[in-house]
């Protein structure tokens, strides 16, 4: 029989449902955030691979850090299935609400925050490695010199590229695309904080 407090029931039949909820919807937007990143930085690596075929390998970070947002996902979601009680064989439960509003707030907070962190990634990934591509390779553009800040600057011997200056501006780029992944990625890792210490408040009829 479920406990009654206060003529409120704390374990009802129906409570299962809102933690199953959470590691589904948990599992669902993790994956989506993943594939919206991995679609865009994926796309963006292959326009670059045309213009500059050799950084390809180097460029491949966003995808690698858009995969990982579905394992966060993963995570998070098996912790909130295996904490789910069976019914008894008279169909009651010690699964409460408040056990299950809590793996409902962990699998939302970690999934949304792994859908922001992968449409981040999408964005800066394919934006950023194309312009490492167009960097690295001289691009056919007015900052074919140096850093490139004023077309201006540039002389009449401007199509004769310095290789080493071309090569210290696209690993400048680099290093802040990096660093700008490294921050996007961080909002699912605080989301997967988060929600592993919701799934820790948990209350069972049977205390």
């Amino acid at each position: 029989m479920t406990e009654v407090v206060a003529g409120y029931d704390t374990c009802p039949v129906y409570a299962p449902a809102f933690g199953y909820i959470g590691a589904a919807g948990c599992m669902i937007l993790a994956n989506f955030g993943s594939a919206w990143g991995t679609w865009k930085a994926g796309c963006g690596v292959c326009k670059m691979g045309i213009i500059h075929p050799a950084g390809i390998i180097k460029n491949i970070v966003p995808i690698v850090m858009a995969g990982v947002l579905g394992i966060y996902g993963l995570i998070v979601a098996v912790i909130i299935t295996q904490s789910i009680s069976t019914p008894a064989y008279d169909g009651t439960t010690t699964y409460s609400l408040y056990t299950s509003y809590a793996h409902l707030a962990a699998g939302l907070c970690c999934g949304c925050s792994c859908l922001a962190a992968g449409g981040t990634i999408g964005v800066i990934g394919d934006v950023g490695v194309q312009c490492f591509g167009l960097k690295a390779s001289g691009g056919k553009r007015a900052w074919i010199t140096g850093e490139g800040a004023n077309p201006a600057d540039a002389g009449a011997d401007a199509g004769d590229m310095n290789v080493a200056n071309t090569q210290e501006a696209s690993n400048k780029l680099y290093v802040g695309l990096l660093i700008m992944l490294i921050f996007a990625e961080a909002l699912a890792l605080y989301g997967l904080i988060v929600a592993l210490i919701l799934s820790q408040s948990t209350y069972s009829c049977s205390e």
